[in-house]
């Protein structure tokens, strides 16, 4: 199963200005559904979510082709950290 914690962290600490503030947390439920989380500063969240939301939809996009190749599902979502 691969990473999928460490491939979205990869992706997001290079699109952000505070890369120290980035944290990802990735969870398995019951059903076999990943959950990444993503939080990052509030200054960050434009610059991950992107125009109309097409940097974000590029990341979730990315996990699901990782996840597709071993028949798995993930979930990517962003949290704004205060």
């Amino acid at each position: 199963m691969p990473d999928y914690r460490e491939l979205v962290e990869f992706i997001v600490r290079r699109l952000v200005t505070d890369p120290d503030s980035v944290r990802v947390e990735a969870e398995t439920d019951d059903r076999g559904v990943t959950a990444v989380t993503i939080h990052v500063a509030p200054d960050d969240v434009g610059r991950v979510i992107g125009k109309r939301g097409a940097t974000i939809n590029a990341v979730r996009l990315l996990a699901k082709a990782a996840a597709v190749k071993v028949n798995d599902r993930v979930d990517v979502d962003i949290v704004e950290d205060e």
